[in-house]
């Protein structure tokens, strides 16, 4: 197929397009730019690339492809709390722009990177469908909710959207991001001595590596469109739903001479719910993930030890979404509305 992937410069989509090329995918980027200098490693391969702000997306834009697979979104919590209206401009009224183009220019196929933030804040230990109810407590949760409310009118025999409501993400990138947990208690581990908890350690967490969920996307497209039409899917595994305090146990143990600390004032965090994934092993089997927290937990800390990383490199502006882009603020390249001074979208930033 001929693919468009938005956010193909972001750490999920830095690990995602090389997967669809190796599986024969002619592959085309769409990309702000935001995160393009910020390596982890090696560049991943460079694709094609359509030079255009996803808020500017018009239909001639997307002629000629089979799918997209759309992941560009500001994309956590804090960035998302930074200017709730930019947010939803950019994950909803900009995603639903997209699906719209999409459909007028005859794209068959829609993918989405949802999210189980939507699920927000859950009443015990009950392990959430598909069919639970939405209670995000966040804007970038909120806009993950909206878009998939918007899109689903829009499906018809043309046109095909899927919803992949991903776990939070974990593992190693090219564009690695510092911000989600897992990658966040092992670099603290790793570059500083602690296993820094922000929170009292009891809410809980689905997760997902990000190769695993790359393989998602690809088992969705490759899918008969009636298995995934306009469905949403959990993305995960069952066993991988933890308590952060049990991801700092495992953290501990795999990095030496490492403790567990807790930071001051952290008490219980409202972003706390289990997802169930059986509907996606039970209707793509396709999909079959390779990785679980702990070998993605070795994974990384190994990559930093490779890597050689410092505690003022982790905690820098590289790894971290917020402080990329207040980067890019403070040196005059990004406006307040998150648009490159100029116009342009730059190849590299």
């Amino acid at each position: 197929m001929r693919v468009l992937v938005t956010g193909h410069r972001g750490y999920v989509g830095s690990v995602m397009v090389p997967m669809l090329l190796e599986a024969g995918h002619d592959v085309v980027g769409l990309d702000a730019g935001w995160y393009a200098g910020n390596l982890f490693g090696s560049a991943p391969p460079e694709v094609p690339s359509v030079p255009v702000d996803l808020r500017d997306v018009e239909p001639r834009h997307l002629e000629g492809f089979d799918a997209v697979i759309h992941l560009a979104a500001l994309c956590n919590d804090p960035l998302g709390n930074m200017n709730p209206d930019l947010t939803y401009d950019i994950n909803h009224r900009a995603s639903v722009r997209l699906a719209e183009a999409a459909k007028a220019a005859g794209v068959p196929r829609w993918l989405f990177a949802s999210s189980c933030s939507l699920y927000g804040l859950a009443e015990g230990d009950t392990m959430l469908t598909e069919e639970a109810g939405f209670n995000p407590i966040t804007p970038y949760g909120e806009s993950k909710v909206m878009t998939e409310h918007s899109v689903r009118p829009l499906a018809d025999a043309h046109f095909s959207p899927t919803y992949l409501r991903n776990a939070t993400a974990y593992g190693v990138s090219p564009r690695l991001r510092g911000d989600i947990v897992v990658n966040n208690l092992v670099g603290y581990a790793v570059t500083t001595g602690d296993v820094l908890i922000q929170s009292d350690g009891s809410p809980w967490r689905p997760l997902v590596h990000v190769e695993d969920m790359s393989r998602a996307f690809l088992a969705a497209l490759h899918a008969p469109r009636e298995l995934v039409h306009n469905q949403s899917f959990n993305v995960g595994r069952n066993e991988d739903n933890l308590r952060v305090r049990e991801i700092a146990d495992i953290v501990a143990d795999v990095v030496p001479g490492c403790r567990i600390t807790y930071a001051e004032g952290g008490g219980p965090d409202p972003r706390s719910y289990r997802v169930d994934c059986s509907k996606i092993a039970r209707t793509l089997p396709e999909f079959r993930p390779q990785w679980n927290v702990r070998k993605g937990v070795e994974q990384l800390y190994e990559a930093f030890r490779r890597q050689g990383t410092t505690a003022e490199e982790f905690t820098g502006g590289r790894y971290f979404r917020i402080k990329s882009i207040q980067q890019h603020q403070a040196r005059g390249r990004l406006d307040a509305d998150l648009r490159w001074v100029g116009g342009a979208v730059p190849a590299t930033a």
